[in-house]
């Protein structure tokens, strides 16, 4: 197989880069990226598989041209709001197979929209295979799968644990923070009583977890809220929230209102936080073990006859602050957009059209097993093993 990744350079795709060089069936990888020079160095660092490319991806030539002779493409380019749709538009229009890490509820419609356009052309594209979404999804479809009957979804993560990566191929903004102020301003679709509705991030939505206290969630505008219902019609209920850092301070609320109102750009905002968030010392505080998970999935309806809720968290030793382990949100991301490349690339997947990880096209299981794995074998996690890193919680 030969892979492209757009953004390969950057603080995620380098993680999937990195791993995805290794995998047999991975031929040659080109690191396409607007920073050029950024790309060739970083490819000069992997294996002889590895090669770079200038890319811009507002040229449509040159996109064209890029994805000549290519069989996936991986896309790290952010922000998605921006570039998710034209980049899975030329993906399917030169009939590469398509993987990405879109975080953004608007794009992902409208990719969705794209299904069959990928069904004609024999083209399988899955959007949103990160950390969340991603492993988000993973956690909610497990959790789904223990109840008979499930009516309301909900996906969470630590907001703390969202840090920028160091190295990158980035100047200027960082994407993920300008995605951040995107998606805590202005309104977000979430579903709730069987119908979309458009409303205010941040609001927040008390959590019922299995064993531990009701917390505090906050809406975020992450696209698992709106490809649930899309894959499962019968739901209620689903809704994407954030909590921990500094998500219900001062400072960030009153930055997103002057966002709101007009008196501060969405950049200048993003500007600001990455700066503010540069200046602030890490405070390390022991996890309490009835403290809020820092990635879950929770399904709520009825086992057998009767009302029950299954929530499925990312546990072990790489979650506690204090961990000689430690994941990092690159290789959260980067790792399960490499599993998916690698589970398309040995013919483990192979339905054409667009999907999002819950979708039914990769057993959650199986897919978990292979991104712990592969986290052991670069020394993020201490076990591989399912029961390790993954905790089933029923009430």
């Amino acid at each position: 197989m030969r892979v492209l990744a757009i953004g390969g350079s950057g603080g995620m795709g380098r993680h999937a880069v990195s791993l995805t060089q290794s995998f047999d069936s991975v031929l040659e990888m080109i690191v396409a990226d607007l920073n050029e020079s950024s790309a060739n160095s970083f490819a000069a660092e992997m294996n002889s598989k590895v090669s770079a490319i200038g890319l811009d991806v507002n040229d449509t030539e040159a996109m064209r041209r890029a994805m000549q002779n290519v069989d996936i493409v991986i896309n790290t380019s952010g922000p998605f709001y921006r570039f998710g749709v034209p980049i899975l538009q030329a993906a399917i229009n030169e009939g590469c197979n398509y993987l990405d890490i879109c975080d953004d509820w608007e794009p992902t419609i409208k990719m969705l929209e794209l299904d069959q356009l990928a069904k004609t052309a024999g083209v399988t594209a899955i959007v949103g295979l990160g950390a969340s979404p991603g492993i988000s999804n993973i956690l909610a479809l497990i959790a789904m799968q223990e109840l008979d009957k499930v009516s309301s979804v909900f996906t969470g993560w630590d907001l703390g644990g969202a840090k920028p990566e160091e190295e990158s191929s980035q100047e200027g903004l960082n994407a993920a923070m300008v995605h951040g102020i995107e998606q805590m301003t202005g309104k977000v679709q979430i579903y709730r009583d069987g119908a979309s509705e458009l409303v205010r991030p941040l609001a927040p939505v008390p959590v019922h977890y299995p064993g531990i206290s009701t917390f505090k969630g906050y809406i975020f505008g992450h696209p698992e809220a709106v490809t649930f219902p899309h894959n499962y019609p019968t739901l209620t209920k689903s809704i994407n929230l954030a909590h921990g850092g500094d998500i219900d301070s001062i400072l960030l609320k009153a930055i997103l209102a002057l966002v709101d109102w007009g008196l501060v750009g969405k950049e200048r905002a993003a500007a600001f936080l990455t700066w503010f968030a540069g200046q602030r010392k890490e405070e390390i505080t022991k996890k309490d073990s009835k403290a809020p998970p820092v990635m879950y999935g929770l399904a709520m309806g009825t086992k057998g006859s009767s009302d029950a809720a299954v929530g499925v968290s990312w546990v072990g030793e790489a979650t506690e602050p204090e961990s000689r382990y430690e994941v990092g949100m690159g290789a959260a991301t980067g790792v399960p957009l490499a599993c998916g490349v690698k589970f398309l690339s040995e013919g483990r997947i192979n339905e054409s059209g667009v999907f999002s990880p819950e979708a039914g096209l990769i057993d959650p299981k199986e897919f978990l097993e292979e991104v712990f794995e592969q986290l052991e074998n670069l020394g993020k996690v201490p076990s591989a093993k399912l029961r390790d890193n993954i905790e089933i919680s029923y009430s």
